[in-house]
């Protein structure tokens, strides 16, 4: 009898070590989910922060009525298109 309470004590035994590496394995698993979670969350918000700052700086450039290469501008939805600058030059090329 004193072999079955052996046996009986080693199963138990195994069994609440089980799932003792259990829990803590499946915790060690949602700690590390979570924080890659939280790293890929935090480079969105870079990520955007980034696009604004940019977006900001390109609005906020000081006006310019001609670009670096002295080309005058032709699209006449940009708020510096200069009309009188634009038929100076058309007239030139012709």
């Amino acid at each position: 009898m004193s072999t079955s309470q052996g046996v009986n004590v080693l199963r138990w035994s195994a069994l609440v070590a089980g799932i003792f590496y259990g829990f803590t394995h499946q915790r060690t698993i949602s700690a590390n989910t979570a924080a890659a979670h939280a790293h890929a969350e935090y480079q969105h918000k870079l990520d955007l922060i980034q696009k604004a700052k940019a977006e900001y700086a390109k609005k906020k450039l000081p006006p310019q009525s001609k670009t670096a290469g002295g080309d005058i501008i032709t699209d006449p939805n940009d708020k510096n298109f200069d009309l009188e600058a634009y038929l100076t030059k058309v007239a030139a090329e012709n």
